[in-house]
C-alpha cells in the first residue's frame, strides 16, 4: 500500500510538472539596502534591514500555496505552484556613509537571509534560483566613493556577487577582486528563456559582451535584461570625463561603468547619447521583450520609448523594502513583484505582491496590487 502511494505521488507530481511545462515564474525585487535601518515597521522603529528582509523572504516563501486573484492574468484563479527563480537587481549592502555597518557585514546578513532562509522549489523540487546583479552601492563600497566611507573600500559584496553569480574556478577574494576587470555579467536559460544579467546599466562595453552572448540565441527566443538602473540612466553612473577620470568630490562622477560620459561635464547632465545608443542595441535585437530594474524604488510598470521615441520596451521597476519611494513612509505600500509567463503563448504576467498590509497582524498573507499582462510576440 505504501509504495502504491509513493507511486501515486510521483505520477501527480510528474503530471503537474507536464501541465506547467510551458510556465516561467519567478520573483523579483530590488534594493534590499542591509546595512540601513526602516524608520518605522510592524510598530517597532530604526528596525535593521536583515529583520525586514526577512519578513519578506517569509512572505515570498507562502506564495506557492497561494491563489492567484481572478484579475485576467496567466493562471489567475490557480495555485501559483513553483517558482523558478528569486531575482535581485543591485543595491544588496548599503553604502558605508554616516555610521552604515560594513559591507563585510552586509553581505554575511544578506546570506543568512536569501540563501538560508528562502525555501522556494522550482518544477523539479530544486530550491529556486537566486540570481543577483551589483547596484550602484555595491560598486562604490568597492571602488571609493565622493564621500567619505568607512572603510573607505569594502569590496565584499561584490565579492560575494562575483563568486555566487559567476562560479569562477578560483573564488575572488577582497584582494584579488578588481573593479571593473571583474564585471559581474551573465545568462541563464530558463524555460525557454533567455534571462541577460549585466552590471549597474547596459553601457558600451556591457553591450560588447552581450553581443557575444545573444549570438547564439535564437530570434524567436524572448530574452529578459536585468540591471540596477533604469534605461533613463543618471550621468553620475558613467567614468568622469574630466581630469584623470577620478572618483573625486569636485566632478561626483561615481565610475559605476566603464564607458566615458559624452554628453558633458557634469553630472548634472542628461545622458542623451549614451540613452540613444542603447535604444539602437534594442532595436538591433527585437527578442529582448522585457527590462527589469530597480534604482528608483517603487513599483511601476511602463514602456520606454527612448530619447527618440524609437521604441517601446516594456520595464518593470521594482519596490525596495528600506528605501521605498512610497513604502518608506506607508509601510501597508511593501511590494516585490511575481513574473507569469507562458511561453506556448508568448505572454507575461506581472503582479504586484503587496506583502505588510497589516503591519499589526504577524500571520498574513500576501494582498494582490496592481498587475498587467502583455504579449511577447
Amino acid at each position: 500500500m505504501k509504495i502504491f502511494s509513493v507511486f501515486i505521488a510521483i505520477i501527480f507530481l510528474y503530471t503537474g510538472a507536464f501541465a506547467q511545462a510551458s510556465v516561467v515564474q519567478f520573483i523579483f525585487t530590488s534594493d534590499v539596502h542591509f546595512g540601513l535601518q526602516k524608520e518605522v515597521f510592524r510598530g517597532e522603529k530604526n528596525v535593521p534591514a536583515y529583520i525586514v528582509n526577512d519578513k519578506m523572504v517569509q512572505q515570498m516563501n507562502l506564495l506557492p500555496e497561494i491563489i492567484l486573484p481572478i484579475d485576467g492574468g496567466l493562471n489567475n484563479g490557480k495555485k501559483i505552484g513553483p517558482i523558478d527563480a528569486v531575482i535581485i537587481t543591485g543595491d544588496i549592502a548599503n553604502r558605508e556613509e554616516n555610521g552604515v555597518q560594513s559591507a563585510a557585514d552586509s553581505w554575511k546578513q544578506f546570506t543568512s537571509v536569501f540563501i538560508e532562509r528562502l525555501k522556494i522549489r522550482d518544477k523539479t523540487g530544486i530550491k529556486a534560483k537566486l540570481l543577483l546583479t551589483p547596484g550602484n552601492h555595491d560598486i562604490s563600497n568597492a571602488i571609493g566613493f565622493h564621500r567619505p566611507m568607512v572603510p573607505a573600500r569594502d569590496p565584499s559584496s561584490m565579492v560575494g556577487i562575483y563568486n555566487l553569480m559567476m562560479q569562477p574556478a578560483q573564488p575572488k577574494t577582497n584582494t584579488s577582486f578588481h573593479y571593473p576587470a571583474d564585471k559581474i555579467h551573465y545568462s541563464r536559460n530558463i524555460g525557454g528563456i533567455h534571462f541577460v544579467f549585466v552590471d549597474a546599466w547596459p553601457d558600451s562595453a556591457e553591450r560588447v559582451w552581450m553581443e557575444k552572448d545573444l549570438l547564439p540565441v535564437k530570434s524567436t527566443t524572448p530574452v529578459f535584461l536585468f540591471t540596477h538602473s533604469l534605461p533613463d540612466v543618471e550621468a553620475r553612473f558613467f567614468t568622469n570625463p574630466n581630469g584623470d577620470h577620478s572618483v573625486n568630490e569636485k566632478d561626483k562622477f561615481e565610475n559605476l561603468v566603464m564607458e566615458l560620459f559624452k554628453d558633458g561635464v557634469s553630472v548634472e547632465d542628461k545622458a542623451i547619447l549614451e540613452e540613444k545608443a542603447l535604444a539602437l542595441f534594442i532595436q538591433k535585437h527585437p527578442n529582448i521583450k522585457a527590462y527589469f530594474h530597480g534604482h528608483n524604488n517603487f513599483t511601476e510598470y511602463y514602456q520606454w520609448k527612448g530619447p527618440d521615441q524609437t521604441i517601446s520596451l516594456p520595464c518593470f521597476r521594482a519596490d525596495s523594502p528600506m528605501k521605498g519611494r512610497l513604502s518608506s513612509k506607508d509601510e501597508t505600500k511593501l511590494a516585490f513583484e511575481l513574473v507569469t509567463v507562458d511561453t506556448e503563448s508568448k505572454t507575461i504576467t506581472v503582479r504586484e505582491c503587496l506583502w505588510n498590509t497589516h503591519p499589526a497582524d504577524p500571520v498574513q498573507t500576501i494582498s494582490w496590487g496592481m498587475s498587467t499582462t502583455l504579449s511577447l510576440e
